[in-house]
């Protein structure tokens, strides 16, 4: 690990101008991903910005009837929220596939968001990755490619986004809620947060320098079954092979009359296409629906099952909806 400078602002907008200011300034607030990072070189910044006494604890409810959620609440305390529990089920069960217990306690909300691919290769600092080293090339292309992305990609890098959260927020149509360091405040929906790799795979989020996530904001409850479906190698302390974010309503025993569904283990981001969901509404065929999830997918060699892994999947997900 290299030696950088250790900085614990008094304010958000303090954070945000310290990170604008100081080349290669990272913020830290459980480290769970950015100190493994590090100790490999991968990460190595100059400054590192504390950012874990900041106001950014609470979870509260907005007026328009939804949920606000501060950058620095913990996967744990989020999973365990009384209203995530009721209203917003499938984050719960979504941030409790995620990790391990003692990961999860110190894990927060943005961090979940912000952290980076889990690809072999960015973490072989001997082989080439375009996330890594832009222009280097992707190994992972041609490579052991069994976690990869299969829709989504592009011929400078193939990794995929890691985070279960992600995907119930996605489903959920949640907002980031940012403040740069002249203190204006930005929302983000959550389906631009994250980027597509295109040629530039190592910009990975939609943030701009400076710019600190504050919170992250749910719209109003959706009605219907919430599922969170994750298929792994493990059953527990793994990333998502494939994973289902769903809500879908009025489905017993028959089509249903709303659905809601977010894939992980698919793409650099969590995805989610309107095709599919109106799909599964107007037919209540979850093939007819994983045909529109997978237009245009590829496979990559070892990642070729993930694509009837995805239809799989989603027909489990809409057998349950259906028998309950």
């Amino acid at each position: 690990m290299k030696a950088f400078t250790y900085e614990r602002p008094a304010t958000v907008q303090d954070a945000a101008k310290l990170a604008a200011e100081r080349p290669n300034a990272k913020f830290i607030a459980g480290g769970t991903n950015l100190l493994d990072l590090m100790k490999l070189q991968i990460e190595t910044p100059a400054t590192l910005i504390d950012v874990n006494r900041l106001p950014l604890e609470k979870v509260e409810a907005t007026q328009e009837g939804g949920l606000r959620i501060g950058a620095l609440v913990r996967n744990s305390d989020l999973a365990a929220e009384p209203r995530v529990r009721k209203d917003y089920a499938v984050l719960a069960k979504a941030l409790l596939a995620g990790a391990s217990g003692q990961l999860r306690n110190k894990a927060t909300t943005a961090g979940n968001l912000l952290q980076r691919t889990r690809c072999y290769y960015f973490y072989d600092t001997a082989m080439p990755c375009n996330k890594r080293e832009p222009g280097s090339g992707c190994a992972a292309i041609g490579g052991f490619n069994r976690i990869m992305a299969v829709v989504g990609a592009s011929d400078s890098c193939i990794a995929t986004n890691p985070s279960d959260m992600a995907v119930a927020m996605r489903a959920l149509d949640a907002t980031v809620e940012t403040m740069d360091p002249a203190g204006q405040t930005r929302r983000i929906p959550i389906a631009d947060f994250h980027r597509l790799p295109g040629d530039t795979p190592q910009i990975e989020t939609d943030l701009r320098k400076g710019e600190i996530i504050t919170a992250v904001t749910l719209p109003k409850p959706v009605a219907g079954m919430h599922i969170y479906r994750k298929v792994r190698d493990r059953a527990s302390y793994a990333f998502a092979t494939v994973s289902v974010a769903a809500v879908i309503a009025g489905a017993e025993g028959g089509k249903p009359s709303a659905a809601r569904l977010a894939f992980g283990g698919l793409a650099h981001k969590p995805w989610r296409v309107a095709e599919a969901e109106e799909a599964l509404v107007r037919t209540g065929s979850a093939d007819e629906a994983a045909d529109a999830v997978l237009k245009g997918a590829r496979g990559y060699g070892s990642n070729d099952f993930k694509i009837p892994l995805t239809r799989r999947t989603l027909r489990a997900v809409v057998a349950q909806a259906t028998r309950a």
